[in-house]
């Protein structure tokens, strides 16, 4: 499918090295600001004060915001759990407070806007389950990496490989550049969007890669930058209703899914801008400089076979 179709080759490679000089020095600021700065972990990684409280009637999330916020908390996070009536509230550490008193002022706060609120479970949850979400989002990030790049270079070249799993990192870490330069809450839904880029990054991937062995196939006396620039111009339609349509449901969930999404929806739109950008600028062009060629995607035809494709 095709909402339009472009008859000229447009010469990316051209612009490949200005480009990925300045997708470099993105890629060394976004380090620079992780180490520096460091993140806002959300109380799911720093530990904090776990309520859940029960109406009557449907809870109004925004009142709980407001009463909350009344009581001087601004990192925190409320949400449904369960059913429209039960209420999940994670507090921050306050010094000098304990779990008990939080809960009590809290409860307090939320009585004085509906009586009939009641309170079901306060726990606790220690920084050391913190340690381990980071240490377990660490490894899933790994295995990913490493899973991507097997299959890159099973189902294609080693180059490719290389060139995928280059790119998709460079994603991954000027998301977490953007989170940890602006100082945005990163939470474990932050955490799972990230791993979702890395999967829609590689698909994005996976495509042009598979259209430049396709062109190697037809065009078998054109310059490797010639056949790179082709299967980007071919496959810009396809790019344009994938990633545009995905867009949109991102940013439904970024304007009308509330602050419980609000950061995720925003790491997927960097993400799938990004993800772009490093498909088609970043791993081709690493490709194409490691030196992939039409003998490395084609295999050479068998002497004894005369129906195999001639190199």
């Amino acid at each position: 499918m095709e909402f339009f179709r472009i008859h000229r080759t447009i010469p990316f490679m051209r612009h490949a090295l200005v480009l990925n000089l300045i997708s470099l020095i993105t890629f060394v600021l976004a380090v620079f600001f992780i180490a520096s700065r460091g993140f806002h972990l959300s109380i799911e990684f720093t530990g904090g004060t776990v309520m859940e409280v029960h109406y009557q009637q449907t809870a109004q999330i925004e009142e709980v915001r407001t009463a909350i916020n009344s009581l001087g908390y601004t990192d925190y996070q409320v949400q449904n759990f369960g059913t429209s009536q039960d209420v999940m509230i994670r507090l921050p550490v306050r010094q000098g407070e304990s779990s008990a008193s939080q809960s009590d002022a809290v409860l307090n706060a939320l009585k004085t806007q509906n009586s009939s609120v009641e309170l079901r479970r306060v726990e606790f949850v220690g920084p050391q389950v913190g340690q381990e979400l980071v240490h377990n989002g660490l490894m899933a990030l790994l295995f990913v990496t490493v899973g991507i790049m097997l299959y890159l270079a099973m189902r294609f070249e080693w180059k490719f490989a290389v060139a995928g799993v280059l790119a998709n990192l460079h994603d991954v870490v000027i998301i977490l550049g953007f989170f940890a330069f602006f100082q945005w809450e990163f939470s474990l839904s932050v955490l799972a969007g990230v791993l979702a880029v890395l999967g829609y990054s590689v698909n994005e991937s996976v495509v042009i890669m598979d259209r430049i062995r396709e062109n190697f196939r037809k065009m078998r006396k054109a310059p490797t930058e010639e056949v790179i620039n082709s299967a980007i111009t071919q496959t810009i339609s396809r790019t344009v209703i994938t990633h545009g349509s995905t867009q949109m449901v991102v940013l439904s969930m970024f304007f009308f899914g509330g602050p419980t999404l609000h950061y995720f929806a925003l790491a997927l739109t960097i993400g799938i801008w990004f993800g772009i950008y490093s498909s088609v600028f970043v791993a081709a062009a690493i490709a194409m400089w490691l030196g992939v060629k039409r003998e490395d995607l084609v295999k050479p035809a068998k002497k004894d076979d005369p129906s195999a494709e001639v190199a």
